[in-house]
Protein backbone atom coordinates (compact mmCIF):
# COMPACT_ATOMS: atom_id res chain seq x y z
CA UNK A 1 0.00 0.00 0.00
CA UNK A 2 1.16 3.44 -1.16
CA UNK A 3 1.95 6.04 1.61
CA UNK A 4 0.33 9.37 1.24
CA UNK A 5 3.22 11.41 1.91
CA UNK A 6 4.88 9.46 -0.59
CA UNK A 7 1.32 9.98 -3.10
CA UNK A 8 1.98 14.04 -2.39
CA UNK A 9 5.46 14.06 -2.71
CA UNK A 10 5.02 12.05 -6.16
CA UNK A 11 2.68 14.39 -7.21
CA UNK A 12 4.40 17.57 -6.84
CA UNK A 13 7.15 16.28 -8.54
CA UNK A 14 5.30 15.30 -11.14
CA UNK A 15 3.49 18.83 -11.03
CA UNK A 16 7.51 20.49 -11.28
CA UNK A 17 8.55 18.37 -13.81
CA UNK A 18 5.26 19.13 -15.91
CA UNK A 19 5.73 22.84 -14.99
CA UNK A 20 9.58 23.33 -15.89
CA UNK A 21 8.92 21.55 -19.20
CA UNK A 22 6.25 23.72 -20.07
CA UNK A 23 8.57 26.62 -18.86
CA UNK A 24 11.44 25.41 -21.16
CA UNK A 25 9.44 25.06 -24.19
CA UNK A 26 8.10 28.49 -23.28
CA UNK A 27 11.26 29.81 -23.73
CA UNK A 28 12.88 28.30 -26.38
CA UNK A 29 9.88 29.68 -28.09
CA UNK A 30 10.74 33.30 -26.80
CA UNK A 31 14.48 32.58 -28.38
CA UNK A 32 13.55 31.43 -31.30
CA UNK A 33 10.72 33.82 -31.98
CA UNK A 34 12.30 36.75 -30.81
CA UNK A 35 15.66 36.36 -29.06
CA UNK A 36 13.83 37.59 -25.60
CA UNK A 37 15.45 34.89 -23.56
CA UNK A 38 18.60 32.61 -23.61
CA UNK A 39 21.24 31.46 -21.35
CA UNK A 40 21.19 33.82 -19.44
CA UNK A 41 18.09 33.50 -17.78
CA UNK A 42 19.50 31.02 -15.50
CA UNK A 43 22.39 32.90 -14.21
CA UNK A 44 24.97 30.62 -12.57
CA UNK A 45 24.62 32.10 -9.00
CA UNK A 46 20.95 31.08 -9.38
CA UNK A 47 19.79 27.65 -7.40
CA UNK A 48 16.92 26.10 -8.49
CA UNK A 49 15.71 25.66 -4.93
CA UNK A 50 14.23 29.34 -5.76
CA UNK A 51 12.73 28.66 -9.31
CA UNK A 52 8.87 28.44 -9.74
CA UNK A 53 6.72 26.17 -8.39
CA UNK A 54 9.38 26.07 -5.43
CA UNK A 55 8.79 29.49 -2.49
CA UNK A 56 11.68 31.41 -2.77
CA UNK A 57 13.94 31.71 0.47
CA UNK A 58 13.12 35.64 0.78
CA UNK A 59 9.83 34.30 1.24
CA UNK A 60 9.97 32.00 4.00
CA UNK A 61 11.45 35.35 6.69
CA UNK A 62 11.05 38.65 7.33
CA UNK A 63 13.08 41.00 5.64
CA UNK A 64 15.13 44.09 6.57
CA UNK A 65 13.06 45.92 9.11
CA UNK A 66 12.66 50.15 7.80
CA UNK A 67 14.66 51.40 10.84
CA UNK A 68 17.65 50.19 9.65
CA UNK A 69 17.83 52.13 6.75
CA UNK A 70 16.49 55.60 7.67
CA UNK A 71 17.82 56.88 4.48
CA UNK A 72 16.39 54.61 1.41
CA UNK A 73 19.77 53.00 -0.39
CA UNK A 74 19.88 50.77 -3.85
CA UNK A 75 19.72 47.18 -3.78
CA UNK A 76 23.05 45.22 -3.26
CA UNK A 77 22.24 43.18 -6.33
CA UNK A 78 23.08 46.60 -7.67
CA UNK A 79 26.46 47.46 -6.31
CA UNK A 80 27.73 48.13 -9.52
CA UNK A 81 25.72 50.81 -10.70
CA UNK A 82 27.92 53.64 -9.40
CA UNK A 83 29.59 56.77 -10.56
CA UNK A 84 32.56 56.84 -12.89
CA UNK A 85 35.43 58.42 -10.98
CA UNK A 86 38.91 57.79 -13.14
CA UNK A 87 41.89 55.74 -11.02
CA UNK A 88 44.68 57.69 -12.33
CA UNK A 89 44.18 60.91 -10.93
CA UNK A 90 47.26 62.20 -8.68
CA UNK A 91 45.19 63.95 -6.64
CA UNK A 92 41.33 64.77 -5.84
CA UNK A 93 40.90 68.59 -5.56
CA UNK A 94 39.83 69.19 -9.02
CA UNK A 95 38.27 65.76 -10.11
CA UNK A 96 35.18 64.93 -11.68
CA UNK A 97 32.73 61.92 -11.90
CA UNK A 98 30.82 59.90 -14.51
CA UNK A 99 27.03 59.14 -14.17
CA UNK A 100 26.82 55.23 -15.54
CA UNK A 101 24.20 56.32 -18.28
CA UNK A 102 24.18 53.24 -19.85
CA UNK A 103 23.01 51.77 -16.67
CA UNK A 104 20.22 53.73 -16.30
CA UNK A 105 16.53 54.02 -17.71
CA UNK A 106 14.24 56.68 -18.16
CA UNK A 107 15.63 60.90 -18.50
CA UNK A 108 15.78 61.51 -14.56
CA UNK A 109 19.62 60.79 -13.34
CA UNK A 110 19.47 59.88 -9.31
CA UNK A 111 20.98 62.35 -7.56
CA UNK A 112 23.43 59.68 -5.98
CA UNK A 113 24.63 59.29 -9.71
CA UNK A 114 24.61 63.02 -10.66
CA UNK A 115 27.99 63.75 -12.42
CA UNK A 116 30.13 66.32 -10.42
CA UNK A 117 33.01 68.34 -11.52
CA UNK A 118 34.79 70.72 -9.10
CA UNK A 119 37.79 72.69 -8.86
CA UNK A 120 39.23 72.68 -5.49
CA UNK A 121 37.19 70.20 -3.27
CA UNK A 122 33.86 70.21 -2.31
CA UNK A 123 33.33 72.57 0.55
CA UNK A 124 31.31 71.40 4.00
CA UNK A 125 29.05 74.86 4.15
CA UNK A 126 26.49 75.54 7.22
CA UNK A 127 23.45 76.80 5.30
CA UNK A 128 22.47 78.94 8.24
CA UNK A 129 26.05 81.03 7.78
CA UNK A 130 25.79 81.00 3.76
CA UNK A 131 25.10 84.44 2.43
CA UNK A 132 24.30 85.32 -1.11
CA UNK A 133 25.74 88.39 -2.36
CA UNK A 134 23.84 90.96 -4.75
CA UNK A 135 25.52 94.12 -5.68
CA UNK A 136 27.02 96.34 -8.70
CA UNK A 137 24.53 97.72 -11.26
CA UNK A 138 21.80 97.64 -8.83
CA UNK A 139 18.96 100.11 -7.01
CA UNK A 140 20.02 98.54 -3.93
CA UNK A 141 23.02 95.64 -2.69
CA UNK A 142 21.03 93.03 -0.72
CA UNK A 143 22.51 90.00 0.88
CA UNK A 144 20.24 87.32 1.20
CA UNK A 145 19.95 84.36 3.93
CA UNK A 146 18.48 81.04 2.62
CA UNK A 147 15.42 81.56 4.51
CA UNK A 148 15.62 85.02 2.38
CA UNK A 149 15.73 82.71 -1.06
CA UNK A 150 13.01 80.34 0.03
CA UNK A 151 10.48 83.25 0.85
CA UNK A 152 10.78 83.55 -3.05
CA UNK A 153 7.63 81.79 -5.26
CA UNK A 154 9.39 78.54 -6.12
CA UNK A 155 9.47 76.54 -9.55
CA UNK A 156 10.53 72.95 -10.60
CA UNK A 157 11.77 72.52 -14.09
CA UNK A 158 13.54 69.25 -15.50
CA UNK A 159 16.64 69.63 -17.14
CA UNK A 160 20.13 68.38 -18.30
CA UNK A 161 23.81 70.00 -16.68
CA UNK A 162 27.24 68.80 -19.07
CA UNK A 163 30.21 69.87 -19.01
CA UNK A 164 31.84 71.56 -22.14
CA UNK A 165 34.35 68.65 -22.13
CA UNK A 166 32.42 65.82 -22.56
CA UNK A 167 34.12 64.23 -24.60
CA UNK A 168 37.07 66.22 -25.31
CA UNK A 169 38.49 65.85 -28.85
CA UNK A 170 41.59 63.79 -27.84
CA UNK A 171 42.13 60.06 -27.88
CA UNK A 172 41.59 58.03 -26.02
CA UNK A 173 37.96 58.24 -26.16
CA UNK A 174 37.24 56.00 -23.53
CA UNK A 175 34.81 52.65 -23.88
CA UNK A 176 31.41 53.07 -22.75
CA UNK A 177 28.98 55.57 -22.96
CA UNK A 178 30.21 56.61 -19.17
CA UNK A 179 33.39 57.26 -20.27
CA UNK A 180 32.35 59.45 -23.45
CA UNK A 181 29.38 61.28 -22.31
CA UNK A 182 29.17 60.44 -18.96
CA UNK A 183 29.59 64.15 -17.55
CA UNK A 184 26.37 64.56 -18.66
CA UNK A 185 22.97 64.31 -16.10
CA UNK A 186 19.20 65.49 -15.77
CA UNK A 187 17.15 66.27 -12.67
CA UNK A 188 14.28 68.17 -11.45
CA UNK A 189 15.71 71.23 -10.10
CA UNK A 190 13.53 73.30 -7.66
CA UNK A 191 14.58 77.08 -6.50
CA UNK A 192 13.41 80.71 -7.48
CA UNK A 193 13.57 82.54 -10.58
CA UNK A 194 17.02 84.69 -10.73
CA UNK A 195 15.24 87.47 -12.98
CA UNK A 196 12.97 88.25 -9.72
CA UNK A 197 15.84 88.54 -7.49
CA UNK A 198 17.04 90.69 -9.72
CA UNK A 199 14.18 92.89 -9.82
CA UNK A 200 14.02 93.04 -5.89
CA UNK A 201 17.70 94.56 -6.49
CA UNK A 202 16.58 96.98 -9.52
CA UNK A 203 18.75 96.81 -12.27
CA UNK A 204 20.58 99.89 -13.32
CA UNK A 205 21.31 101.54 -17.19
CA UNK A 206 24.64 99.35 -18.52
CA UNK A 207 23.69 96.55 -16.57
CA UNK A 208 25.04 93.56 -19.53
CA UNK A 209 26.43 90.79 -17.57
CA UNK A 210 25.85 88.95 -14.00
CA UNK A 211 29.45 87.95 -12.81
CA UNK A 212 28.55 85.12 -10.56
CA UNK A 213 31.20 83.48 -7.56
CA UNK A 214 30.77 79.86 -5.72
CA UNK A 215 31.62 80.00 -2.18
CA UNK A 216 34.65 76.70 -2.74
CA UNK A 217 38.39 77.49 -2.69
CA UNK A 218 38.62 77.51 -5.85
CA UNK A 219 36.47 80.58 -5.90
CA UNK A 220 35.18 79.81 -8.95
CA UNK A 221 33.50 83.07 -11.56
CA UNK A 222 31.95 82.98 -14.81
CA UNK A 223 30.58 85.88 -16.49
CA UNK A 224 26.45 85.48 -17.28
CA UNK A 225 24.45 87.57 -20.44
CA UNK A 226 22.01 89.59 -18.69
CA UNK A 227 19.01 88.21 -21.44
CA UNK A 228 19.77 84.56 -19.72
CA UNK A 229 19.50 86.11 -16.31
CA UNK A 230 16.14 87.38 -16.65
CA UNK A 231 14.98 84.38 -19.30
CA UNK A 232 15.22 80.75 -17.66
CA UNK A 233 18.19 81.47 -15.23
CA UNK A 234 17.61 79.86 -11.29
CA UNK A 235 18.58 79.66 -7.94
CA UNK A 236 18.58 76.53 -6.87
CA UNK A 237 18.67 74.80 -3.27
CA UNK A 238 16.32 71.55 -4.37
CA UNK A 239 17.53 68.96 -6.69
CA UNK A 240 14.93 65.24 -7.08
CA UNK A 241 12.65 66.71 -4.30
CA UNK A 242 15.50 66.99 -2.25
CA UNK A 243 18.15 69.44 -1.17
CA UNK A 244 21.41 69.54 -2.94
CA UNK A 245 24.08 67.73 -2.21
CA UNK A 246 27.37 68.95 -1.37
CA UNK A 247 28.91 67.61 -5.10
CA UNK A 248 26.00 69.66 -6.65
CA UNK A 249 25.98 72.77 -4.96
CA UNK A 250 24.58 72.60 -1.51
CA UNK A 251 22.75 74.88 -0.11
CA UNK A 252 22.45 77.48 -3.62
CA UNK A 253 23.89 77.22 -7.08
CA UNK A 254 23.00 78.76 -10.60
CA UNK A 255 21.26 77.05 -12.85
CA UNK A 256 21.42 78.09 -16.62
CA UNK A 257 19.20 75.48 -19.05
CA UNK A 258 21.25 74.51 -21.98
CA UNK A 259 24.75 76.35 -21.05
CA UNK A 260 28.06 74.75 -20.55
CA UNK A 261 28.08 72.97 -16.91
CA UNK A 262 30.87 74.96 -15.92
CA UNK A 263 28.89 78.33 -16.01
CA UNK A 264 26.19 77.19 -13.66
CA UNK A 265 28.17 77.73 -10.61
CA UNK A 266 27.88 75.79 -7.32
CA UNK A 267 28.07 77.15 -3.41
CA UNK A 268 26.96 80.19 -5.29
CA UNK A 269 27.70 83.03 -2.22
CA UNK A 270 27.91 86.04 -4.94
CA UNK A 271 26.33 87.99 -7.98
CA UNK A 272 27.76 91.30 -9.43
CA UNK A 273 25.82 93.29 -11.98
CA UNK A 274 28.54 94.83 -14.26
CA UNK A 275 28.59 96.36 -17.30
CA UNK A 276 31.27 93.73 -18.61
CA UNK A 277 32.38 90.37 -18.52
CA UNK A 278 34.92 89.62 -15.60
CA UNK A 279 37.25 87.16 -17.94
CA UNK A 280 38.46 85.05 -15.63
CA UNK A 281 40.49 81.96 -15.28
CA UNK A 282 37.27 80.08 -16.51
CA UNK A 283 36.50 82.20 -19.44
CA UNK A 284 39.59 82.98 -21.08
CA UNK A 285 42.59 80.22 -19.44
CA UNK A 286 40.05 77.52 -19.91
CA UNK A 287 36.44 76.84 -21.41
CA UNK A 288 37.58 78.89 -24.76
CA UNK A 289 37.58 77.01 -28.02
CA UNK A 290 41.36 77.26 -29.66
CA UNK A 291 40.65 77.26 -33.60
CA UNK A 292 42.68 76.15 -36.64
CA UNK A 293 44.10 79.96 -37.53
CA UNK A 294 44.76 80.70 -33.63
CA UNK A 295 42.09 82.79 -32.13
CA UNK A 296 39.67 81.36 -29.99
CA UNK A 297 36.17 81.22 -29.62
CA UNK A 298 35.37 82.57 -26.40
CA UNK A 299 31.57 82.52 -24.59
CA UNK A 300 30.48 79.44 -26.88
CA UNK A 301 27.95 78.81 -23.72
CA UNK A 302 25.49 76.74 -25.33
CA UNK A 303 25.81 72.99 -25.72
CA UNK A 304 24.68 71.68 -29.20
CA UNK A 305 22.19 68.84 -30.15
CA UNK A 306 23.98 65.89 -28.76
CA UNK A 307 22.55 61.88 -28.47
CA UNK A 308 23.86 58.62 -28.06
CA UNK A 309 23.02 55.17 -27.99
CA UNK A 310 23.44 53.79 -24.19
CA UNK A 311 21.75 49.97 -24.81
CA UNK A 312 23.78 48.45 -26.62
CA UNK A 313 26.77 50.17 -25.79
CA UNK A 314 30.38 49.75 -25.25
CA UNK A 315 31.20 47.22 -22.47
CA UNK A 316 27.95 45.57 -22.87
CA UNK A 317 27.50 42.46 -25.46
CA UNK A 318 24.42 41.06 -26.99
CA UNK A 319 23.22 37.43 -25.72
CA UNK A 320 21.93 36.02 -28.79
CA UNK A 321 20.48 36.88 -31.84
CA UNK A 322 17.11 38.44 -32.53
CA UNK A 323 15.00 41.29 -31.14
CA UNK A 324 17.08 44.19 -29.36
CA UNK A 325 15.55 47.38 -28.31
CA UNK A 326 17.98 50.03 -29.49
CA UNK A 327 18.01 52.87 -26.26
CA UNK A 328 19.28 56.02 -25.71
CA UNK A 329 19.42 59.75 -25.26
CA UNK A 330 19.42 63.23 -26.69
CA UNK A 331 19.42 66.56 -25.93
CA UNK A 332 19.95 70.35 -27.19
CA UNK A 333 20.88 73.33 -24.94
CA UNK A 334 18.40 75.14 -27.94
CA UNK A 335 15.56 73.60 -26.83
CA UNK A 336 13.08 70.43 -27.50
CA UNK A 337 14.65 67.43 -29.45
CA UNK A 338 12.24 67.34 -32.62
CA UNK A 339 14.29 63.77 -33.99
CA UNK A 340 16.60 60.90 -33.43
CA UNK A 341 17.29 58.81 -36.30
CA UNK A 342 19.53 55.39 -35.60
CA UNK A 343 21.40 53.95 -38.20
CA UNK A 344 22.22 50.22 -37.72
CA UNK A 345 24.39 49.61 -41.30
CA UNK A 346 27.53 52.13 -40.35
CA UNK A 347 25.65 55.13 -41.49
CA UNK A 348 24.62 54.24 -45.13
CA UNK A 349 21.04 54.52 -44.24
CA UNK A 350 18.53 56.09 -40.97
CA UNK A 351 15.39 55.10 -39.52
CA UNK A 352 13.37 57.44 -37.13
CA UNK A 353 13.57 56.45 -33.47
CA UNK A 354 10.62 56.76 -31.27
CA UNK A 355 10.57 59.53 -28.59
CA UNK A 356 9.38 58.63 -25.25
CA UNK A 357 7.51 61.53 -23.90
CA UNK A 358 7.55 63.58 -21.79
CA UNK A 359 10.08 65.85 -24.38
CA UNK A 360 10.95 68.63 -22.80
CA UNK A 361 13.04 71.62 -23.31
CA UNK A 362 16.76 71.35 -21.89
CA UNK A 363 16.24 68.20 -21.40
CA UNK A 364 17.33 64.41 -21.83
CA UNK A 365 14.84 62.52 -24.31
CA UNK A 366 14.97 59.02 -24.27
CA UNK A 367 14.52 57.25 -27.84
CA UNK A 368 13.58 53.63 -28.92
CA UNK A 369 13.98 51.57 -31.98
CA UNK A 370 13.03 47.88 -32.07
CA UNK A 371 16.03 45.95 -33.89
CA UNK A 372 16.08 42.51 -34.87
CA UNK A 373 20.08 41.62 -35.12
CA UNK A 374 20.90 38.57 -37.29
CA UNK A 375 24.47 38.01 -35.24
CA UNK A 376 26.56 39.71 -38.30
CA UNK A 377 29.24 42.38 -37.30
CA UNK A 378 27.38 45.61 -37.39
CA UNK A 379 28.08 49.47 -36.52
CA UNK A 380 25.21 51.35 -34.90
CA UNK A 381 24.69 55.04 -34.33
CA UNK A 382 22.16 57.66 -33.47
CA UNK A 383 21.47 61.11 -35.15
CA UNK A 384 19.33 64.09 -32.95
CA UNK A 385 17.80 67.08 -34.41
CA UNK A 386 16.40 69.75 -32.32
CA UNK A 387 13.81 72.09 -32.87
CA UNK A 388 16.01 75.06 -34.42
CA UNK A 389 16.45 72.11 -36.86
CA UNK A 390 20.06 71.92 -35.91
CA UNK A 391 21.20 68.27 -36.91
CA UNK A 392 24.24 66.57 -34.33
CA UNK A 393 27.05 66.06 -37.20
CA UNK A 394 29.81 63.71 -37.45
CA UNK A 395 33.49 63.33 -35.54
CA UNK A 396 34.97 63.91 -39.46
CA UNK A 397 32.81 67.44 -39.85
CA UNK A 398 33.21 68.90 -36.91
CA UNK A 399 37.43 68.31 -36.86
CA UNK A 400 37.12 69.93 -40.56
CA UNK A 401 35.68 72.71 -39.27
CA UNK A 402 37.35 73.21 -35.85
CA UNK A 403 41.06 71.38 -36.33
CA UNK A 404 42.98 69.34 -33.59
CA UNK A 405 43.57 72.08 -31.24
CA UNK A 406 40.09 72.11 -30.42
CA UNK A 407 38.73 70.81 -26.83
CA UNK A 408 35.38 71.99 -25.87
CA UNK A 409 31.84 71.15 -27.07
CA UNK A 410 32.40 67.80 -28.95
CA UNK A 411 28.97 67.00 -29.94
CA UNK A 412 29.73 64.66 -32.43
CA UNK A 413 27.85 61.04 -33.53
CA UNK A 414 28.83 58.45 -31.39
CA UNK A 415 29.53 54.73 -33.30
CA UNK A 416 28.83 51.48 -31.47
CA UNK A 417 30.73 48.48 -33.37
CA UNK A 418 29.22 44.82 -32.96
CA UNK A 419 30.60 42.15 -33.18
CA UNK A 420 29.38 38.25 -34.20
CA UNK A 421 29.76 37.27 -30.81
CA UNK A 422 27.71 40.21 -29.71
CA UNK A 423 30.59 42.77 -27.59
CA UNK A 424 30.07 46.04 -28.04
CA UNK A 425 32.95 48.55 -28.44
CA UNK A 426 33.74 51.96 -29.39
CA UNK A 427 34.04 52.14 -32.95
CA UNK A 428 35.98 55.15 -33.32
CA UNK A 429 38.59 53.83 -30.88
Amino acid sequence: MTDSADIDENTAATSRRRFLCKSGALVGGAVIAGGLAGSEALGASESADNLPPNVPEWMKTPGDPMGSQPYGTPSPFEKGVIKNIPKNLSQYLSASGRTPLQDLDGIITPSGLFYERHHAGVPTIDPAQHRLMLHGLVDKSLIFTMDDIRRFPSESRIHFLECSGNPSYKKPYGKTASDLVGLLSCAEWTGVSLKLVLQEAGLQAGAKWVVAEGADAAGLTRSIPIEKCLDDAMLVYSQNGERLRPQQGYPLRLLLPGFEGNMNVKWLRRLRVAAEPTYSREETSKYTDLMPDGSARDFTFYMEAKSIITRPSGGQRLSTPGFHEISGIAWSGHGKIRGVDVSVDDGKSWQEAQLQEPVLTRALTRFRLPWHWDGQPAVIQSRATDETGYVQPTLAELLAVRGENYYYHNNAIWPWRIAAGGEVTNANA
